[in-house]
């Protein structure tokens, strides 16, 4: 039995540099692993769009395929969104067996990527560094507690890696704003401020962040997440969850 498509789900954006960074990380999901048919899809501004995705994988032989949304946090897209237009695409489809993979976060590698985006960035190279850096955890920010929730936990559990500090941040739809955290950490005497952008492609929201974060005074600003290779790892790890489940469901069934 063939291995289920990987349709990855990406949110999208006006701003190019989204789609061209969510395409070189697909890409090196594919050079991870070559026999394994990916392809992407994305909710707004950027296409193919989800519909058109699946009916494209239908047509060309596809029957199972695991889609696996391009978020962080389970907030109102993976719980609204995209079960909505996989809902729509199901009656269109109905020979088309479609399972939702978790979403990327909370998940050590994503704190990986983290790590690997702010030593490029020049901060926290050495163990005395990290110990006088204290660290924007910078999210685009949602309404939803739930994902509030799990970035405050994972700057919690961070800040057990040996920064001084760890704060959480938003761009919008919550507090403190990044500009905010960076100022608190200077008023508590913190030496330097790192800031580490919890996004995974450019847009307006992760310039927001990176704007605040200089007009405060931080000493680095990381790049976005982009195609880390941790990141690929993680989809490959979220999309061999959902395979296994499906092959178990089917083993039982059968």
């Amino acid at each position: 039995m063939s291995c289920p498509a990987l349709l990855v789900i990406a949110h999208g954006s006006r701003d190019p540099r989204h789609a061209a960074t969510v395409h070189a990380l697909v890409g090196r999901v594919r050079s991870l692993r070559p026999h394994l048919r990916v392809e992407t899809a994305f909710l707004d501004f950027d296409g193919p769009t989800v519909p058109q995705a699946l009916a494209a994988l239908y047509l060309s032989g596809v029957r199972e395929v695991v889609a696996l949304p391009l978020l962080l946090t389970r907030a109102f897209h993976a719980k609204a969104d995209i079960p909505a237009v996989l809902a729509e695409s199901a009656v269109r489809l109905p020979e088309l067996s479609v399972r939702v993979a978790g979403v990327l976060g909370p998940h050590p590698l994503l704190v990986a990527s983290l790590e690997r985006r702010l030593a490029e960035a020049g901060a926290g190279l050495a163990p005395a560094d990290r110990a006088t850096t204290g660290v924007v955890l910078a999210s685009a920010g949602s309404s939803d507690p739930e994902a509030i929730a799990v970035i405050a936990e994972i700057a919690r559990e961070w800040r057990h890696t040996g920064w001084c500090a760890v704060r959480p941040a938003f761009a919008s739809a919550a507090l403190p704003r990044t500009q905010d955290a960076v100022r608190a950490l200077r008023a508590e005497g913190v030496r330097h401020v790192a800031v580490a952008p919890y996004v995974i492609a450019p847009g307006f929201l992760p310039d927001r962040i990176a704007t605040g974060a200089r007009e405060a005074g931080a000493d680095t600003v990381a790049d976005v997440l982009g195609p880390a290779p941790e990141l690929a790892r993680l989809l490959l790890h979220r999309y061999d969850a959902a395979a296994r489940t499906d092959a178990a469901r089917t083993a039982l069934t059968a």
